[in-house]
């Protein structure tokens, strides 16, 4: 297990080295850049997508009408010399992307053209709206969607099963933006209750609450965006829970256990479960980023929650390239460690499970 590990360890770093290579040279590709964002609030105006795509090869003309741009005779060449030094662009591509390299294997991931933090600081402030939402919202989705898939399984084809699937299958096909403004028209003022905030982690006076009027405030906060959420997690996980023990209890050594007397719920729970659950259990470290980091921007947006989705959408917008390329760093090996901590889970499920094959590969 020790040797497989490493190997995975070790296995990452070229990993983490494509990913970002590729989004590297992809984002060199796109017209414009942070030079460009700095000039657009210089002179007040907005740089389009249509007058980017139309600056010079040399990427060193930065105004003229004639081009769709603002009028940007204000702008010196020595300012723009300036700008390009300040943020690195008068070093070729390949000079960059080797220096970026250097300072992530390092840990030193600079700081943000436009916001006057590190990076690092950047994601200290947002990552507790992220940990909240992806981690309540996946735990939630598996406590209740694999009991769920469970019964739905030992009671397939009856009237359980099928009203639970049609609720199951409304739930995912609603769009969680709306779903989530659908809770806060009943629920957070709209035009029925007020009955949770809608805005905001945390209250105003957190600070100088309790330890436990602290817990309440939070919880009370989370409520709606982590039921927004883990609403459309639930179908797909426990469909996958219902498919994966109707496949087992189909097998003979199922069929026989039950034969012999032995009780449902040890039959489920003592050997259908190990085997049925190797499925679901590999799908956590998918679910877990996917809710972390992927699923939570429109619920951000729509509760004021200014978390990790936040920062990266804003990033890419304003060209930011520290945030960008450092977030999906970070982002990037924690899925891989997640990855090798789902394969270690899978011994926990069934210790039958060993890595020696691999090992030996």
């Amino acid at each position: 297990m020790i040797s497989y590990i490493i190997k995975r360890l070790l296995l990452a770093i070229p990993t983490l080295v494509g990913i970002v290579t590729i989004n590297f040279f992809i984002v060199q590709a796109v017209p414009g850049g942070p030079v460009d964002t700095i000039i657009a609030r210089l002179t007040g105006d907005e740089v389009t997508a249509e007058a980017r795509a139309t600056r010079q090869d040399t990427g060193k003309d930065y105004g003229g009408n004639e081009r769709g741009l603002a009028d940007t005779s204000v702008i010196s060449d020595k300012l723009i010399s300036d700008l390009e030094e300040l943020y690195g662009f008068d070093k070729p591509v390949i000079e960059r992307y080797f220096l970026m390299l250097k300072q992530f294997f390092t840990l030193d991931f600079g700081s943000s053209f436009f916001r006057n933090k590190t990076v690092i600081q950047l994601i200290k402030e947002k990552l507790p709206v992220s940990i909240s939402l992806g981690v309540w919202t996946t735990l939630i989705a598996y406590m209740v969607s694999i009991p769920l898939g469970i019964r739905k399984a030992v009671k397939h084809g009856g009237t359980f099963d099928v009203w639970s699937s049609f609720f199951i299958i409304m739930g995912s096909a609603i769009p969680t933006f709306l779903f989530a403004v659908m809770l806060i028209i009943l629920f957070a003022g709209g035009n029925y209750f007020a009955w949770f905030p809608l805005r905001g982690l945390v209250s105003g006076g957190f600070a100088d609450m309790t330890v436990w009027q602290k817990i309440w405030d939070y919880l009370w906060h989370m409520t709606l965006p982590i039921i927004s959420m883990a609403i459309g997690g639930f179908a797909s996980l426990t469909m996958l829970t219902k498919n994966s023990f109707l496949d087992e209890l189909s097998k003979q050594y199922v069929i026989t256990a039950m034969a012999k007397g032995i009780k449902e719920r040890r039959v489920l729970y003592g050997h259908v479960f190990q085997n049925a659950m190797l499925i679901v259990v590999s799908g956590f470290p998918h679910a877990f980023i996917s809710m972390f980091f992927t699923g939570s921007l429109m619920i951000e947006v729509i509760f004021s929650l200014d978390g990790m989705g936040m920062l990266g959408f804003e990033a890419a917008l304003t060209r930011d390239y520290p945030v960008m390329f450092s977030t999906l760093f970070i982002f990037t090996l924690i899925g891989l460690i997640i990855s090798i901590i789902s394969d270690i889970t899978y011994t926990l499920v069934d210790p039958r499970i060993n890595f020696r094959a691999t090992e030996r590969g």
